[in-house]
């Protein structure tokens, strides 16, 4: 399949302000909590293929090429509208489902992730509802609520048994992940071109359909409809060990493939430091999720993910938190064994069996909580909102909690609470983890073993490298580091931080003015095993805390944690933060 790249057009911003209730816990906030600019905007971008798509037998035009490819389809969809090339992602055709694959190999998978077939497909509503259900901290849930819990995990496991073919079983709803995130699904009207929901602004959108959906069914099963789903409150030192309600071994929130390491009271490393002091490892999560809410973000697809439409290649770029803390989580549950029969980090540790563990729909709760939370508590210069219509008609296919198969739209699920669900408050001390100011200028004469980055890419990260990068205007400018063209094995979990002007090489410490921010992969299938991706790292506020003064470069230090050697940069660049309405 010929490569269709994409490119972000920013198109309009436009104020937005949050209310707030009394009857909505999490947008209940104290002021005095938040100190930034009171304003977020919308955030409008264009996916814009290539019309012209070089093959085999020449260049040809992308909408000829969807007509063939895509049949009536793609005719009637080019009528509809003639700017064909810059269509929003379309629902998948399930009765042309095909293997998933293992990430290590490229191999058909053992498994078989295609959901039933239905015959007809309904246009979702969103039904009414008389009482908003209220998330809980997993850590916090009543024995009343972790009893609703079990009671409806046991109910959709034994459908498993019962009705195999019933969408709403435990391995039914775990496939879904499998299905969407490993290549099953083709794009429609694209044969061959894997339609994925990670690494770009479909991430959060699919995830919250996907809780919506699977958390009303587990109210079905018990016949109570205000069930709500708890959240692994990892951005709280509370919250930061695996649920205790996940590790009882005769429990049905109990999953055997899981790190035994990374049970009872050892604390989850978000970041990979792998470091040996909960205290430090405490420190690194709070930087890093403070870093990914607000300090290293400078536009919505910084946080939201880089734009993905029809036709163009899966993985464009992942967003901050997805990148981040989400990532983290994954690989620090899902086993480490590599020879043994779950030598692919099953569980959590790899897309196509992460649906498998019941702690999988509570982390991602808590994904879904920091969205809330950036979207409607912090308030930052930063757009919140995506106007395009590329994201808001991008859409997905679920079966619902009566067992039909509903089609539903990305951007009809900007706002929780008219889905019916809202968070518990809890606090965010993270808020606070922006790094201490350094108490002396670096010089970067002093770093040594740094070069050019001309005289050096493109990267290869099979060890720690230092890069000397010009600044697009001196001293303590508005600007964001650039690393394009990251070119990585997608088999392998893949993990690296980066550092400004660092001097210090204290590479278990985030909690740093240094730390700019990270990269993180977890393995999934790509038709060729090769994946490309970019993040842009907002540098202001790491400009002020270790204070550039009037410097025209910066020294760029990139640590891997995780498999650098099958990590490789093209590009990088300081470029000035994109400007925005005020």
């Amino acid at each position: 399949m010929a490569s269709l790249q994409a490119s972000c057009t920013v198109l309009s911003t436009h104020p937005r302000s949050h209310s707030s209730s009394s009857s909505q816990p999490l947008s209940a906030r104290p002021s005095h909590l938040f100190t930034l600019s009171r304003w977020s905007h919308r955030f409008q971008v264009s996916c814009d293929a290539k019309k012209n798509v070089e093959t085999s037998q020449g260049k040809i035009d992308r909408r000829n090429m969807l007509l063939g490819l895509g049949g009536m389809y793609g005719a009637a969809n080019l009528v509809a509208n003639p700017s064909a090339y810059a269509d929003p992602v379309q629902a998948p055709d399930f009765t042309k489902c095909g293997d998933a694959h293992d990430a290590q190999t490229g191999a058909a998978l053992d498994v078989k992730c295609c959901p039933p077939l239905a015959d007809k497909i309904i246009d979702y509503k969103l039904p009414p509802f008389q009482m908003m259900r209220i998330r809980p901290a997993a850590h916090r849930a009543s024995k009343e609520q972790v009893a609703k819990y079990e009671e409806a995990i046991r109910r959709m496991r034994e459908l498993d048994t019962t009705d195999p073919q019933d969408p709403r079983g435990f391995m039914q709803q775990a496939n879904i992940h499998c299905a969407y995130c490993n290549g099953a699904h083709d794009q429609v009207g694209f044969n061959n071109l894997d339609l994925q929901v990670h690494n770009s602004w479909l991430f959060f959108p699919f995830h919250r359909w996907y809780l919506y959906f699977y958390e009303r069914i587990l109210g079905k099963l018990i016949n109570d409809p205000t069930f709500a789903l708890p959240f692994w409150n990892w951005d709280n030192p509370k919250g930061m060990t695996l649920p205790p309600i996940f590790d009882k071994t005769d429990s049905p929130l109990y999953d055997a493939n899981r790190d035994p390491n990374n049970r009872g009271s050892s604390v989850v490393d978000l970041t990979i430091t792998r470091s040996k002091d909960n205290l430090q490892l405490v420190a690194n999560n709070l930087t890093a999720i403070y870093s990914e809410m607000i300090r290293s973000v400078s536009t919505a697809t910084d946080f939201m993910g880089k734009p993905y439409c029809a036709g163009t290649n899966p993985n464009p770029g992942p967003g901050s938190s997805e990148n981040g803390s989400h990532t983290g989580v994954h690989w620090w549950v899902g086993t480490k064994d590599t020879s043994g029969p779950n030598k692919l980090n099953e569980d959590m540790g790899n897309f196509y069996s992460a649906g498998r563990d019941p702690a999988f729909y509570c982390h991602h709760s808590n994904v879904d909580r920091m969205w809330t939370i950036w979207r409607d508590v912090l308030k930052t210069d930063v757009p919140k909102d995506i106007t395009s219509t590329n994201y808001l008609n991008a859409e997905f296919l679920f079966y619902d909690e009566n067992k039909q198969l509903v089609r539903v739209k990305a951007g009809d699920c900007y706002d929780q609470r008219k889905l019916g669900y809202d968070y518990e408050r809890i606090d965010l001390p993270w808020l606070n983890y922006r790094p201490p100011k350094k108490a002396a200028k670096a010089k970067v004469s002093n770093i040594s073993d740094a070069k050019t980055a001309a005289s050096v890419l493109p990267i290869n990260l099979k060890k720690t490298v230092k890069v000397i990068v010009p600044k697009s205007a001196k001293g303590q400018a508005d600007e964001q580091l650039m690393l394009q063209d990251i070119q990585t094995d997608t088999t392998k979990f893949i993990k690296f931080d980066v550092f400004i002007n660092d001097e210090d090489d204290k590479i278990e410490e985030l909690d740093r003015a240094e730390y700019a921010g990270s990269f993180a992969q977890l393995p999934h299938k790509t038709k060729n095993k090769q994946g490309k991706s970019s993040i842009s790292l907002r540098l202001t506020s790491v400009y002020e805390d270790i204070d550039v003064a009037d410097d025209d470069t910066v020294v760029v230090t990139i640590v891997p944690r995780s498999n650098g050697e099958y990590v490789t940069i093209g590009g990088i660049k300081i470029v000035p933060v994109p400007p925005r309405s005020s």
